[in-house]
């Protein structure tokens, strides 16, 4: 019980480092902007008028990002999956750290990569890595699973997220790209809230293997929807 409590605490003073350097460089490397007379002028965060005004591109990328979304559960349920098939409680985190090592590794040269060949294929791969990621934590029930399934759901987040944002941005209209972004997190945002919800249903009606190919499903849905997207 001791050595328990005891690696318990070395997880979580671990977990403190990244926020300790994340607070000296922004402390130290970030500077505030001049504010000018431009901020008169500037347009309110959100106006439901703008919505007409942003253009069917971009609400259809919302609307598949909205679906791929219903996909994307709290990575919680990552965590729930470890512990159902017997990882110790005291190495449960190192799940959330397998899969934000591959994330962070693969973002920006997906990033990069997505300047040069264009996005909606890097999406389309990252949500077939999704459906990937899901079946593997659905059907394989061992703790080897559950680390290549959160190894693979980093991944496709790096594939993804970058991605995601960075076509908001190119079907926005330029003057109103910051309430394309309300908008769209605004949509995401409820999306996030339905689809914990649905797992968590699923999860605890089914099973944990439910819960992950609903998850593999609403990917295949979204995956779907972008394919008809590019053929219009």
């Amino acid at each position: 019980m001791w050595l328990y409590a005891d690696n318990m605490r070395a997880v979580f003073w671990w977990a403190i480092v990244p926020g300790l350097v994340a607070v000296v460089l922004l402390f130290f490397g970030v500077e505030d902007v001049t504010e000018t007379a431009a901020k008169a002028t500037t347009r309110p965060p959100i106006t439901w008028r703008a919505a007409g005004e942003l253009g069917r591109a971009f609400w259809a990328i919302t609307a598949i990002g909205a679906v791929f979304t219903l996909a994307r559960f709290s990575e919680a349920f990552l965590v729930l999956r470890a512990q159902n098939v017997g990882l110790s409680i005291a190495l449960v985190p190192l799940i959330m750290i397998a899969m934000n090592v591959v994330y962070s590794t693969a973002a920006g040269p997906i990033g990069a990569l997505s300047d040069r060949i264009g996005r909606y294929g890097l999406l389309g791969l990252g949500l077939a890595v999704l459906i990937g990621a899901d079946l593997v934590l659905g059907l394989w029930a061992s703790i080897a699973g559950v680390f290549i399934g959160a190894g693979l759901w980093g991944l496709h987040m790096g594939l993804t997220q970058g991605v995601l944002a960075a076509l908001v941005a190119d079907t926005a209209t330029e003057h109103l790209r910051g309430t394309a972004y309300g908008f769209f997190n605004l949509v995401g945002g409820v999306m996030v809230l339905i689809a914990s919800v649905l797992a968590g249903t699923l999860w605890q009606t089914i099973g944990p293997q439910a819960t992950f190919l609903g998850g593999a499903a609403f990917a295949g849905a979204a995956l779907g929807g972008l394919a008809v997207y590019r053929r219009l």
